[in-house]
């Protein structure tokens, strides 16, 4: 297999279990977690899950991103940054840009204290503000991923 086809798949399956795993947390555990009756068990329960689903997230935006710059390498496709008919390569390159910096800077620097301290003392307020960051986000990656998907097979502004 040619190294280009393998960098495909990983980007591919790596996108797959990172904006899968999106997904599952904004349209199913966040509105589990929202449900449950105490703030305490709302907190730990969230914070173990999303503990086990950060590892995830973190290999598989490093895949996307490692995968991404080789293609775009080998293709010596950096013009298309610049062109509007490929606004996808752009809008997965941002995406996955703000993804990281969640994940690697603002998380452990600053949404672990914020979401211990807030969070204790206003749950529903901090699950809210949660389900709709997660929502943006999800919605973000789901446009990009269509525009990717129809870009790749010929379908350009």
């Amino acid at each position: 297999m040619e190294y280009f086809t393998l960098a495909r798949v990983v980007h591919v399956l790596a996108v797959v279990l990172w904006i899968g795993g999106v997904a599952m947390v904004t349209t199913v555990i966040i509105p589990a977690v929202r449900r449950m009756k105490s703030a305490d068990e709302q907190m730990e329960t969230f914070e173990e899950i999303e503990g086990r689903f950060s590892l995830q997230a973190k290999i598989t935006t490093l895949l996307t991103g490692i995968s991404g710059f080789y293609m775009m390498y080998r293709l010596n496709a950096w013009h298309r940054y610049l062109e509007l008919k490929y606004w996808w390569i752009t809008s997965m390159t941002l995406v996955w840009v703000l993804f990281t910096l969640i994940l690697f800077v603002f998380e452990p620097l600053v949404m672990h204290k914020l979401f211990k301290t807030y969070g204790r003392k206003h749950p529903g307020k901090m699950f809210r503000m949660l389900h709709r960051m997660h929502w943006v986000l999800l919605i973000l990656s789901l446009l990009t991923i269509a525009g990717a998907v129809a870009g790749c097979h010929g379908w350009l502004l």
